[in-house]
């Protein structure tokens, strides 16, 4: 206790040093910072590792950089442990606060909550406290590029400024109303908040309270509720905040672009003030990712820098688009002053001057420091901005119209996938979906030929891939993406949105992306729990980021401009993991067959972990017939690809592999029970039985209007007029999205085949210089000790 005694109280005199400052104003004259009528305080939140000390390093430098006026303090979060090792007290002001990490009374494992209950610590036992009108809070994964002033942001008693979280979905359903009194007041801030300091008084214990009733609130830790896409209450702190200030009845002056995650494209004319590196970002074949230096000393290690991002030239000469260049110019502004702030602490500590190279040549250069000037806010600036989202809503305005979406599933010429997407199309129809739909139908020249189904769906015809054209390999399932991949090609698709679905499923409600929280760059999908490949080596070998790999499948919502970049690594990583026979086990990969069947959904999770698509993952969208449904929720898909009974009956798709039943004239399948005679003494029970019937007579209820629409026991002859008159419409529908087979269709069938082909080439290619690296890389594995657990106290 003597340790900590110490170094609290030399913290607790360095958090009140005050750094001499000056900094310029608009008219480019100096302001020193106590000409200030209020006093600011800055404050964040850290614990004693290595991942909080470089980034305790780069906001501090940017914090001085940015001529930020009034003292800064770090939080220091740490047990007595961990506090006699601990090397970096001279890395900024610093209060010590008792680790909070492992929850005293619930032994709840949760960093994050060291935030709250740091504040509130600084509140209690810091004099600093005493002496203060505004506190600004930020996080140590910050780069502050000009100064925060509360009232120039508009900052009020009773009204603080914060940047805008939308995906706090809990503020607008049941998770707010049984955290707070009054779930109207809440905010979807966080990030950035600039508060009186009375009003951090009176929040700061409902701040860390309400943390802990949401860290203790399991039931609703789902993605649907919270909008944690890790659906782990992780993000518990931030609704903590927000439902405190909700019951202090603080509203928020948000704003939407004060901060911006670097990678992200800033609105036109907007000049952020905090660069919040919580995210990976790429500049062209560049990137950084704060979890990949997660144990990283650089701090401690002399001459230790993070790799150098491109220089400004090249931004110029890769991207035209001005407002699109000028983001990729933060992202290096953003790194560039994390490797600024090392070298000068490197410096300060007596390292070795360095070698001299031509990136230290830049960061010391005039040119770089007229880049990284201090920025203000200007009112034009504040004008502009997302201002306080409440005030809107007040505002009576027509609501904007919902986006544009369009619904595609994959099958092939066998009357196995006919009878599959009858069922689908009545489902589809029946549900409301909006948009269209089309069936991407993958046939070989000959399968087509003879084929008579034409007429079931909107249809894009798309060669088959199921025999692998180089290595002969014979997958079908590979036709999904590379289905996928062909329609993007070749059909102006007129929607923002595309739902992705398998011909296996029945509708049972709509699937949009406004109501499951779909964005760019936030897709959605559903739990896929048994793709443990995320989490061993085969998404090392086949991912440069495996730790960003979701385990979904089923059903997907993506945006388009997100689907064009990504349909291609889908195909890739298909390839890739296919031909990868020696991983195809169980304990590596889950497939019970220990096939390589599942490959195309490895394919999808690789390609999206390559460009960081992170998923909200909703697990009230899907459920198998014949599992127990959660009370309550109204499942949208019934995915029938495994099969399921009802007392004598069962159904199983595999057994109906060869038999024609939308050809044969009346052909179904056997009736379900019917649902008086189940047994309804156990709700769980009778909930699986009742959708297991649901599925059944769906597919029943669609065979037989299929039926009826074909004419069924009428004359050949009038059969054979219905079925081309139908087929016509259905050739008409199907030319509206490119997939009609008129005699060009047909002519440039074999050089889409060709195109294909080529493609596969280059797959393949590509894909032999991944595997002759594999070897390597995998002997690299095994001398690798293994890593602590990541641990980090806050979510981006």
């Amino acid at each position: 206790m003597g340790m900590r005694l110490l170094v609290y109280l030399f913290g607790a005199l360095a958090a009140g040093v005050v750094v001499a400052q000056e900094f310029t104003n608009d008219d480019g004259g100096s302001v020193a910072v106590g000409t200030h009528p209020y006093r600011i305080h800055t404050l964040f939140s850290v614990e004693c590792q290595n991942y909080f000390d470089w980034e305790t390093v780069g906001l501090v430098h940017s914090f001085r950089k940015a001529a930020q006026p009034g003292p800064l303090t770090r939080l220091l979060s740490c047990t007595d442990e961990e506090l006699e090792h601990y090397k970096g007290m001279d890395l900024a002001p610093t209060l010590v606060v008792p680790s909070m990490s492992k929850h005293p009374k619930t032994g709840d494992w949760y960093p994050a909550i060291n935030k709250p209950a740091g504040v509130l610590h600084w509140l209690r036992h810091s004099t600093d406290a005493l002496n203060v009108d505004w506190v600004i809070i930020l996080d140590a994964d910050m780069i502050i590029r000009g100064p925060i002033i509360p009232w120039e942001l508009g900052a009020q008693k009773g009204k603080p400024v914060s940047a805008y979280y939308g995906y706090l979905i809990g503020c607008d359903n049941i998770v707010a109303k049984l955290h707070t009194k009054h779930p109207e007041l809440c905010d979807k801030v966080g990030g950035l908040l600039v508060m009186h300091i009375d009003d951090l008084r009176a929040l700061a214990p409902l701040w860390l309270s309400k943390t802990e009733e949401m860290r203790d609130d399991k039931a609703h830790w789902a993605t649907n509720y919270t909008g944690d896409i890790y659906s782990a209450g992780w993000i518990s702190e931030m609704y903590g905040y927000s439902f405190g200030a909700a019951e202090v009845g603080l509203r928020h002056k948000i704003y939407g672009s004060l901060m911006l995650y670097p990678g992200y494209v800033p609105q036109e004319g907007i000049e952020p003030i905090l660069l919040h590196y919580g995210l990976p970002f790429n500049v062209g074949n560049w990137s950084f990712s704060k979890l990949e230096h997660h144990e990283d000393a650089i701090v401690y290690n002399c001459g230790q820098l993070f790799p150098e991002p491109p220089y400004p030239r090249e931004v110029m000469e890769m991207e035209s688009d001005l407002n699109k260049r000028r983001g990729l110019f933060l992202s290096l502004e953003c790194v560039n002053t994390l490797n600024e702030g090392l070298l000068l602490h490197h410096a300060a500590h007596g390292c070795p001057k360095p070698k001299w190279s031509k990136y230290l040549s830049f960061l010391k250069s005039n040119t770089f420091a007229n880049q990284t000037k201090p920025k203000r806010v200007r009112r034009e600036t504040l004008k502009s901005l997302e201002v306080h989202i409440h005030e809107e809503e007040e505002v009576d305005e027509p609501e904007k119209p919902h986006p544009k979406i369009h619904t595609i599933f994959s099958t092939e010429c066998t009357p196995y996938f006919d009878w599959q997407t009858v069922g689908l199309i009545h489902s589809f129809h029946k549900s409301g979906q909006p948009g269209g739909i089309t069936r991407l139908l993958s046939c070989t020249e000959e399968d087509l030929k003879n084929y008579k189904g034409h007429d079931l769906a909107p249809t894009h015809y798309v060669p088959s891939m199921s025999r692998h054209p180089l290595t002969n390999d014979w997958y079908p399932a590979i036709n999904k993406p590379a289905a996928v991949v062909h329609w993007l090609n070749h059909v102006k698709v007129d929607a923002e949105y595309i739902v992705i679905l398998d011909a296996d499923m029945i509708m049972r409600g709509t699937i949009t992306p406004w109501e499951f929280n779909a964005a760019k760059g936030r897709p959605v999908s559903t739990p896929y729990n048994y793709l443990i490949g995320c989490d061993n080596i085969l998404a090392k070998i086949h991912t440069s980021h495996p730790e960003l790999c979701d385990k979904v499948g089923g059903v997907i919502i993506m945006h388009i401009s997100d689907l064009k970049r990504f349909a291609l690594l889908w195909l890739h990583k298909t390839e890739e993991v296919r031909a990868d026979v020696s991983h195809w086990s169980r304990n590596v990969t889950g497939d019970v067959y220990e096939s390589g069947w599942i490959s195309e959904m490895y394919g999808y999770s690789f390609g999206a972990a390559e460009l960081n698509l992170r998923h909200v993952v909703s697990s009230e969208i899907l459920i198998y017939p014949g599992y127990t449904p959660v009370r309550g929720v109204n499942y949208r898909v019934l995915h029938y690809g495994l099969e399921f009974r009802v007392g004598n009956w069962s159904f199983d798709k595999a057994k109906w592999r060869h038999m024609d039943v939308v050809k044969e004239c009346w052909a179904k399948f056997p009736d379900p029970p019917d649902k008086s005679r189940l047994d309804s003494s156990d709700p769980d029970v009778l909930g699986r039985d009742l959708l297991s019937l649901e599925c059944g007579n769906s597919l029943n209820e669609a065979l037989k209007l299929h039926h009826e629409r074909s004419k069924c026991g009428e004359t050949d002859d009038n059969v054979t007029t219905t079925r081309t008159r139908t087929s016509g419409v259905s050739e008409k529908v199907a030319g509206e999205v490119g997939g009609s087979l008129s005699e060009e269709s047909k002519r440039s069938f074999s050089a889409m085949r060709v195109a294909i082909i080529c493609l596969w080439g280059a797959s393949i290619i590509g894909f032999c210089v991944v595997m002759s690296m594999v070897s390597g890389r995998r002997k690299g594995y095994k001398k690798r000790t293994s890593k602590n657990k990541r641990r980090s106290s806050g979510m981006a």
